[in-house]
């Protein structure tokens, strides 16, 4: 599989894996700005990415800004899905107790890419079956 990116800013850079065994690429912003605390921004990655069908991009939170910042990625994981052509943006949360600012070149979310596997055929029934667990969750079995 080939992913392919193209920079629609000068300032954008490539995503990458820190390690060749991690699961998910480092993306960066484009753009310096200050997400104040309690609220949430829209960052630029200044790319667009063009996925292989039956593919999507999981763009997920990164682990250090959440702990040491309080800064989340809000849908995560937000999907990317295989036709999009549009920017890659990221929608960044403080949940921190300070601003947070974010400089151009900072990694501010990881990028993971994942099979997606689709049904054959969608239908309505009348009956569902029935199995052990029912319609138990949301903590159904306890904490």
């Amino acid at each position: 599989m080939t992913l392919k990116f193209k920079k629609i800013n000068p300032d954008a850079i490539i995503p990458a894996y820190a390690h060749p065994s991690d699961a998910g690429m480092d993306i960066r912003s484009v753009e310096d700005l200050t997400i104040p605390a309690g609220k949430r921004a829209l960052v630029h990655t200044g790319l667009v990415m063009a996925l292989p069908p039956r593919y999507e991009a999981q763009v997920r939170p990164r682990s250090g800004l959440a702990l040491k910042h309080g800064i989340t990625v809000l849908n995560t994981p937000g999907t990317i899905d295989a036709g999009y052509r549009g920017e890659v943006g990221v929608i960044l949360a403080n949940f921190g107790d300070e601003d947070f600012k974010v400089s151009k070149g900072d990694k501010i979310a990881q990028v993971v890419i994942a099979p997606v596997t689709q049904p054959d055929e969608i239908v309505e029934i009348e009956e569902i079956d029935e199995t052990d667990r029912g319609a138990g969750g949301f903590g159904s079995t306890g904490i």
